[in-house]
């Protein structure tokens, strides 16, 4: 029933809740391998807005090469098809959704919070020893988006959830559930596997606030769990230590992290995360 329900309101929201033609037509060719990096390399560069936030993007210190990549055939080269996909993804997902109305849900500070969590995500896979941490980025980028389509659709119960939860997210889901009957992140998960994204996102994204929950990327919807309680750690005093004293010994041991270390990862989270909001934050304007 509840399946039923969230499919109901995804379908009524495609004109709204859909990628553009851009990333399908990316998407399409680096799987068919007749298509080069270079062929690949073409149709982004008739994008200029895109191609500019690309090359900003893999020139900052978030990626850290240290030759200046000057064009988008090269950028395609160095970064590797997985993270160029990913990096194409996010950067469609924050221009097509940064343009949402905000009457119930302030977009620069959903941005704000949701690039913030997607820098930790990507901090903790990078600690945890996880391969391609691009993935955990896009998973923190993307973990909320389930909210935006709730307050769009069904603004008058969405705001009857916001201020029951009185803006403490940690309330957030139980109200959710209470009063919608399912979750933010139970309609982000499936928009996801809708829009055809891996199950590696989807799966990861609809389990994050239950990551027991998950079948098979059970150490991603750790990570996702994790780094979702800790950007709201800062809405309270001593909030990041009591925030990771609240990790239960088998998420830590699964991600093969200490409390230590994931305090002391916390440390870099702040430089990186106004490095991405410069380049990824909403409302950009590229010369």
């Amino acid at each position: 029933m509840k399946a039923a329900a969230i499919k109901q309101l995804i379908a009524g929201s495609t004109e709204l809740f859909s990628l553009p033609d851009i990333y399908f037509q990316l998407s399409e060719m680096i799987r068919d391998s007749r298509f080069s990096l270079a062929d690949i390399g073409k149709v982004i560069a008739k994008d200029p807005a895109l191609s500019a936030r690309l090359l900003r993007v893999v020139n900052s210190p978030f990626y850290g090469f240290q030759a200046k990549i000057d064009t988008i055939s090269r950028a395609v080269t160095v970064i590797g098809i997985d993270d160029l996909s990913n990096l194409v993804l996010a950067t469609t997902v924050v221009d097509r959704f940064g343009k949402i109305p905000d009457e119930l849900i302030d977009m620069t500070s959903f941005w704000m919070r949701s690039i913030h969590c997607a820098v930790i995500a990507r901090l903790l896979a990078k600690s945890s020893a996880v391969l391609h941490t691009e993935r955990l980025f896009l998973a923190g980028l993307l973990h909320d988006i389930g909210s935006l389509l709730l307050s769009q659709k069904m603004p008058e119960q969405y705001l009857r959830v916001l201020l029951a939860a009185d803006h403490n997210r940690a309330l957030l889901a139980g109200f959710e559930q209470e009063l919608i009957g399912f979750t933010h992140a139970d309609v982000g998960g499936e928009l996801l596997k809708i829009w055809g994204l891996p199950e590696s996102l989807y799966e990861t994204i609809g389990c994050y606030l239950d990551p027991a929950d998950a079948q098979i990327h059970k150490l991603d919807a750790h990570l996702l769990h994790m780094a979702a309680r800790l950007v709201d750690s800062g809405q309270q005093a001593d909030g990041l230590e009591i925030a990771v004293a609240e990790f239960s010994k088998q998420s830590l041991t699964l991600v093969r992290l200490t409390r230590e270390q994931i305090i002391s990862m916390m440390e870099q989270v702040e430089e990186e995360f106004l490095q991405m909001f410069e380049l990824l934050g909403p409302n950009k304007k590229f010369h």
